[in-house]
């Protein structure tokens, strides 16, 4: 919150209609037919009550609606429905169904899962790495101690990985104000009660950007039972930097709830490469010491063979020798190949019947000809056939005899 942006942020919220009436971009609370919803879908006729109908019209219109506002007119409730089992990758291609139902009723952040709304413009972030917050109030259900670390170990998800630095005030205006409310709370957009709708923030920017709400009328907790406020507050943190929801379960942004013990909590790569985007790596405060090739103790974290030449990796380093670059030292992973975060490698190979180098990081992988990033990279191990419970890849290997890629993750191998 504070003067980041001329305009106001909810000039970009509300829709004037009706001869001058504002009609703001929510589901209003009132009774709605079902045989409308019915006859829209064509395909909920196992939906025998108006509560459900009204529950599901309510849901795709609040989290699926596109255009300039946030708005229920926008798009028909069967490209809605479309478009949330697509996003969820959900069976049914706008038919209704048990599991897409089911889904429907999951504790979930209140902030839509349409990329493309207005309420969060592509590409939006703050111009500044130094951002202040301030906690306005408190719930009851947690010490003040448990809510303070709680939000100063989730803005540390985000300081870990990028340049940002959050700095707590105690009075005044801050760039993120928190606070626990309830229903209608001067938003426009009002919380529903215990369930549903968790928490919701509010972009980068002025007047209210940049703040995040949550619903005092949940249980929260600092362990697995009931809402975990670490987990929400790390979530909706990540909007508030600029990022929107992610497809994939594993990932942080994620819209439904998943709890993440603290202990055990390490930032999907999903979530890292999103905000790096926006804001940068964080920068290394010591320099990395530089592997020595004759250590008797060395061990690579990857290696690859090109046509006999070897390309080897140990921590942000590479050391490689071929007839087109020669580096007889280590040199930095991203002088090498800039396109490429300088990370740890887990795995890497060289496929000579593409003629592309193949690097492995977490749940994704990069392709590289010629010393230069193809597009469409990075894509995620699923797309390998992998099932999403291999989370990396241990080891590769290209099987010249077999023409076969080999694999090896913990216990398995894979070809």
């Amino acid at each position: 919150m504070g003067p980041h942006q001329g305009t106001s942020f909810f000039i970009n919220i509300i829709e004037v209609v009706n001869g001058g009436k504002i009609t703001l971009g929510f589901p209003e609370v009132q009774e709605c037919k079902s045989d409308l919803i019915l006859n829209d879908l064509n395909t909920m006729s196992q939906l025998v009550n108006a509560d459900s109908g009204t529950m599901i019209k309510s849901y795709l219109d609040t989290y699926y609606s596109q255009g300039t506002v946030w708005k229920r007119s926008s798009g028909s409730l069967l490209n809605k429905l479309k478009y949330m089992q697509s996003f969820f990758n959900l069976e049914g291609n706008g038919k209704m169904t048990s599991e897409t139902f089911e889904l429907m009723k999951q504790a979930r952040c209140g902030v839509p899962d349409m990329a493309g709304y207005h309420f969060f413009p592509r590409k939006i972030k703050w111009p500044m790495l130094d951002l202040t917050y301030r906690i306005v109030n408190y719930t009851l259900d947690l010490s003040w101690e448990e809510v303070d670390q709680a939000m100063h170990e989730a803005f540390q998800v985000w300081s870990d990985v990028t340049p940002l630095h959050f700095t707590r005030i105690f009075n005044g205006t801050a760039d993120i104000m928190i606070s626990f409310e309830s229903k209608e709370h001067g938003d426009i957009v009002p919380f529903d009660g215990p369930l549903g709708q968790l928490a919701h923030a509010f972009p980068p920017g002025g007047n209210i950007g940049g703040d995040v709400h949550f619903d005092d009328d949940e249980t929260w907790t600092s362990d697995s039972t009931d809402f975990n406020l670490f987990v929400v507050a790390a979530h909706e943190f990540g909007h508030i930097l600029g990022l929107h929801h992610s497809s994939d379960p594993e990932a942080l942004m994620y819209p439904l709830y998943t709890y993440h013990g603290l202990k055990e909590f390490v930032l999907p790569e999903d979530d890292v490469e999103g905000i790096q985007a926006l804001y940068g790596p964080k920068k290394r405060t010591s320099s990395a010491i530089i592997p020595q090739r004759c250590d008797p103790n060395f061990s690579a974290d990857a290696v690859a063979d090109i046509h006999g030449d070897k390309i080897i990796f140990k921590d942000i380093f590479v050391w490689h020798h071929n007839y087109q670059m020669i580096h007889e030292d280590w040199v930095v992973i991203d002088s090498v190949w800039p396109d490429l975060p300088n990370f740890q490698i887990d795995a890497a190979y060289y496929s000579p019947q593409k003629d592309l180098l193949f690097l492995f990081r977490g749940k994704r992988y990069w392709a590289l000809r010629d010393y230069k990033l193809l597009s469409g990279y990075p894509q995620k191990l699923y797309n390998l056939g992998f099932p999403s419970y291999v989370q990396r890849i241990d080891a590769a290997f290209y099987d010249v005899k077999s023409r076969k890629t080999k694999f090896f993750t913990r216990d398995q191998f894979w070809r």
